[in-house]
């Protein structure tokens, strides 16, 4: 992205963002070395509530909703040895376009010995909304990544129904350049596939977590999948090679985060050897 991207997309009332971040390790310390943004795409000050080890960040996006038009573009680093989390203050709302698209895309990369928590909160997708989301985890021999996405088709509280519109979105993770896991999917707004028991049967929260290591034992899916929704959600817990993954589909983002944060406690003990630690952000 380039500044006369950057002017175009203001004069048009389009939002093009972008935001790098960079953490390296520094004698045993991560610190968030390298951060540049154009546009409204920042990040806090990071902040250290389970030691010098590990980086928290708070990513945020102020204009609090991505509209037709808009292109947001986040690129994380993680060096050798260093151990970040990342989350968001809140929801991600997509809103209703009339024609352009909104996207975002999020590119994670992770060295030898490395660790990212990436942990955003929910996205709401709008009725009438055309979104494309991408995400795409690079690690190197030796990394390691835990993430989580949550989505919400339609403001369902408000009896707000995905009805038109459509969600792309395409999720894929590398290990020294072979994927290890692709996810696809197009969502209409409409379509029989929501109401269909072979597609979102009615549900309109749907939840994926994702573990990459060098390798996923069998205690380690045994215990995941021993963790069980607060709700009366559809969950299941697989395992492939150097990947689990845990998927939720249901009625609640709360019930889909509540249930996450139980796998990722198992998840987070056998790969990074660390307890749960939830981001202050969470309870403000």
């Amino acid at each position: 992205m380039n500044l006369l991207d950057l002017q175009s997309a203001r004069e048009t009332g389009d939002w093009h963002a972008k935001l790098e971040l960079g953490y390296d390790c520094d004698g045993g310390a991560t610190r968030l070395a390298r951060r540049r943004h154009v546009g409204p795409l920042m990040v806090q000050k990071p902040f250290y509530p389970e030691g010098r080890e590990l980086c928290h960040s708070v990513l945020l996006h102020p204009p609090g909703g991505v509209a037709g038009g808009d292109r947001l573009e986040v690129e994380i680093n993680v060096s050798t040895g260093a151990h970040a989390l990342i989350t968001t203050p809140g929801a991600t709302k997509w809103y209703r376009s009339a024609g352009p698209l909104a996207e975002q895309r999020t590119t994670l990369a992770i060295s030898a010995g490395g660790s990212l928590e990436w942990l955003p909160q929910e996205n709401i997708v709008f009725d009438r909304a055309r979104a494309r989301m991408s995400t795409q985890v690079q690690l190197e021999e030796g990394a390691c990544y835990i993430g989580w996405d949550i989505t919400r088709l339609g403001r369902t509280a408000c009896g707000e129904h995905f009805d038109a519109g459509e969600l792309r979105s395409r999720t894929e993770i590398l290990r020294a350049g072979r994927r290890l896991w692709g996810d696809y999917a197009r969502i209409e707004g409409g379509a029989t596939l929501l109401q269909s028991p072979a597609g979102l049967a009615g549900r309109p929260v749907m939840g994926t977590f994702l573990a990459a290591a060098c390798a996923i034992e069998r205690r380690l899916l045994e215990a995941g999948r021993a963790v069980v929704p607060p709700d009366t959600a559809e969950f299941a817990v697989t395992a492939l090679p150097g990947v689990l993954v845990a998927r939720y589909l249901g009625d609640s983002a709360a019930a889909a985060r509540a249930y996450f944060i139980g796998v990722w406690r198992v998840v987070r003990a056998a790969l990074l050897g660390r307890e749960v630690s939830l981001p202050r952000i969470w309870s403000t």
